[in-house]
């Protein structure tokens, strides 16, 4: 009895070392996993990097990670304009099956899927804010982004008529979609900007407008958007995505 109550202790002693092991070992791990995708991707802070699942060290014995949570504050997109940038907020990314290679220098995702915010003041820089002559003597701008609700950003159009003096400024709800890669904005229904009639395509080159979203980290892609308090909100997934390497 006495030999099986040691034997018991010695089982549980091993087994929380073995945890206190696996532990280290994983905070170990998302540290280097976190100061690499830094290094690869040019980020301007260290991101976050939670792998997640127990026990951590037969999953590397195996060869790759059941799940990785990756997070990342701040991160300047491509537009597919020479020198120009757009900021994606709080990019979380959900990794599954993250295999490595045998001397830990890359590291592959089966599949990934993740959530990020635009915001509406980095949006504005794509939008058509100078004013430009949509019909004689009219102008129009856009001066605002904001949430519409519903899904739709609202879309504020400013008109002058020169010859009166007059400016006036219409809400317009906007559709938020992606192709492409692309966020595209498009006006539901066209605002009226004093008795003149304009034509659709002139006032659409003024409500409706596109921003490009390229090179996320590891090549996932843009999914979903849709218009909230904040920003636009974006989903990404991706396969066979690149964590580093």
């Amino acid at each position: 009895m006495r030999a099986l109550r040691i034997i018991l202790i010695v089982v549980v002693v091993l087994g929380g070392l073995f945890a206190i092991a696996d532990r280290v070992a994983v905070h170990f791990a998302e540290g280097e996993a976190a100061d690499k995708l830094k290094s690869t991707e040019n980020l301007a802070s260290t991101p976050d990097v939670n792998i997640k699942g127990f026990p951590f060290l037969t999953q590397v014995a195996g060869g790759s990670l059941d799940d990785v949570e990756v997070g990342i504050k701040d991160y300047d997109a491509a537009t597919g304009t020479a020198g120009k940038t757009i900021r994606i907020d709080d990019l979380k990314a959900d990794m599954k099956g993250v295999s490595f290679s045998g001397d830990y220098s890359s590291a592959t995702a089966d599949t990934a899927t993740g959530t990020a915010t635009i915001s509406y003041s980095e949006l504005m820089k794509t939008a058509k804010s100078q004013p430009t002559e949509v019909a004689p003597g009219i102008t129009a701008r856009i001066v605002g982004l904001s949430d519409g609700g519903n899904g739709k950003i609202k879309v504020m159009v400013e008109g002058t008529i020169s010859a009166l003096g007059i400016k006036q400024t219409v809400p317009v709800l906007s559709s938020v979609t992606v192709e492409n890669d692309r966020v595209q904005v498009h006006a539901d229904s066209l605002p009226r900007l004093g008795a003149a009639a304009i034509a659709e395509n002139r006032i659409r080159e003024i409500t409706d407008f596109q921003q490009a979203v390229d090179q996320l980290p590891g090549g996932i892609k843009l999914d979903k958007v849709q218009a909230a308090q904040d920003g636009v909100e974006i989903t990404v997934k991706g396969s066979n995505v690149k964590l580093a390497g």
